[in-house]
């Protein structure tokens, strides 16, 4: 099956959170199980490794709008892994910032751009996918597209599947992007792209994809509903019968601590010695403290904004630093304001809580590792990677029961034997506070706890399972090939 992907984030070129990881891992996963697989991204200023692509077409004529000079493009390609080809949109006035989601006027534009140059590079080329894999919303248009302006070209066959990775980020734009992209008028109405004013991406995609998947079952019903569907809910119940969760899964290549370059030491369920090894450097790295009597490490590697939850944990964190019952790392960036309560807890408890503000890889791997529990009290979670890859690395995820984390999480009670985390429901302060207790309770049973890390290490997500699925999806939607 020749499957294409059209998505704004493409691991490790572009990254800005767990989409592009995602993306990229779903395209290994087909192209290793035999599909003939290409993903389509923007060649953003900050992409590394140009020496090494080739060019795949020197110029390239896109089908929009606007100044001739403009809608002129070159795209690159490089060969990711077996069977796995990425192409990059090389738009110097649209892309050449480092930026993936740099906040400009034109960001509809950038959107409708590349997603439109990567249906053109493809008729241009004569490569003609069966599978046409859009990723939330700048790639929303493409099935609008395919089923109007495009329906009489090659790609009128392809069977369009839109992966919604977070329904919150829907890209309303001005009416004259229909315009850019020369989609028909009969398409601005409420019941079609239109939406308070302007065209929604995002809807556009849910109403005419074939196929609709979000990234774990739990999540697919909760965009059901008001509280969970930002307004979109009534879109996405039309299109119930096309809708699905698949489950993402883990790089088992990338995310191993048995083969993991840049942690402390390897160390698998056989031999944890490693671990403590990791935990100790962590310490350190932070410059917390490293005695034996040390309480855990609490650890975040996330976006700090408002889906997260990570303003509940500043709030709940210091009467437990107070009272030296843990220790806290975290790296991310994002709020200005939990930037800066972040950093007045490290600044109030120098040996026990470590904050790093940006973004650095190596030290996500180090956190992952080092830490004794990893915390995710989301508001709403659609997926979620890090519980995953924190249970691989025998660090117990602390989460709330929503979207992924519900999915892939088994919570923790006295007695329990099968479980892999702790799992708490409401997200407010005294939810999070009872969790961080639970977890402190976990750790005071060596026992318990060394079956809880076990048990999360030994749990399978495989990419495998998810391309799998997919590809039962793409048939599901009439796909061939």
């Amino acid at each position: 099956m020749k499957i294409l992907h059209v998505t704004p984030e493409l691991a490790p070129w572009s990254k800005a959170g767990g989409l592009g990881d995602a993306t990229a891992a779903l395209a290994k996963a087909l192209g290793a199980s035999g599909h003939d697989v290409k993903a389509v991204t923007p060649l953003y200023g900050s992409v590394p490794g140009r020496e090494r692509m080739s060019v795949l077409m020197p110029s390239l004529r896109v089908g929009v709008g606007g100044p001739p000079e403009k809608a002129a493009c070159r795209v690159l390609s490089l060969q990711a892994s077996k069977g796995f080809e990425a192409w990059f949109i090389e738009h110097d006035d649209y892309y050449g910032a480092k930026e993936v989601y740099p906040a400009r006027a034109d960001f509809a534009e950038r959107a409708a751009f590349y997603a439109r140059a990567a249906l053109d590079a493809c008729l241009a080329s004569g490569w003609i996918p069966d599978v046409i894999h859009c990723h939330d919303w700048t790639a929303g248009l493409v099935p609008p597209l395919l089923n109007t302006v495009l329906k009489e070209s090659p790609l009128g066959g392809a069977v369009s599947v839109l992966s919604i990775h977070n329904l919150q980020h829907q890209g309303v734009a001005h009416r004259g992007i229909m315009d850019f992209l020369g989609l028909p008028g009969w398409l601005w109405q409420p019941s079609e792209l239109e939406c308070l004013g302007g065209v929604n991406f995002l809807k556009g995609g849910v109403l005419h994809a074939a196929r609709v998947i979000t990234v774990s079952p739990t999540y697919a019903r909760e965009i059901l509903t008001p509280a969970f569907g930002h307004g979109l809910e009534a879109v996405v119940r039309r299109r119930e019968s096309a809708l699905e969760g698949i489950l993402n899964g883990v790089d088992t290549d990338e995310w191993n601590p048995r083969t993991d370059r840049l942690i402390a030491a390897p160390f698998s369920p056989r031999s944890m010695k490693g671990k403590e090894e990791c935990r100790l450097a962590l310490a350190r790295e932070f410059g917390l403290r490293d005695d034996p009597k040390a309480p855990p490490i609490f650890g975040v590697v996330s976006r700090l904004w408002d889906q997260k939850g990570l303003d509940l944990a500043a709030a709940a964190l210091p009467s437990f630093l107070r009272d030296g019952r843990l220790r806290f790392v975290l790296l991310g960036s994002g709020d200005g304001g939990l930037e800066g309560a972040f950093r007045a807890l490290a600044a109030g408890f120098p040996s026990l809580c470590g904050v790093r503000i940006g973004l650095d890889h190596g030290l996500s791997h180090r956190i992952e590792a080092g830490s004794d529990f990893f915390l995710m009290p989301s508001r709403f979670e659609p997926c979620g990677l890090n519980q995953m890859y924190s249970m691989a690395y025998g660090t117990p995820p602390v989460v709330r029961a929503t979207g992924g984390l519900a999915d892939t999480v088994r919570p923790w009670s006295p007695g329990a034997t099968d479980a892999t985390g702790i799992v708490f429901e409401h997200a407010d302060l005294q939810g999070v506070e009872w969790a961080i207790g639970r977890a402190l309770e976990l750790f005071s049973d060596p026992k318990a706890y060394r079956k809880v890390q076990l048990n999360g290490m030994r749990t399978e997500f495989s990419w495998k399972l998810s391309a799998d699925r997919h590809v039962t999806a793409y048939r599901a939607a009439g796909a061939h090939g």
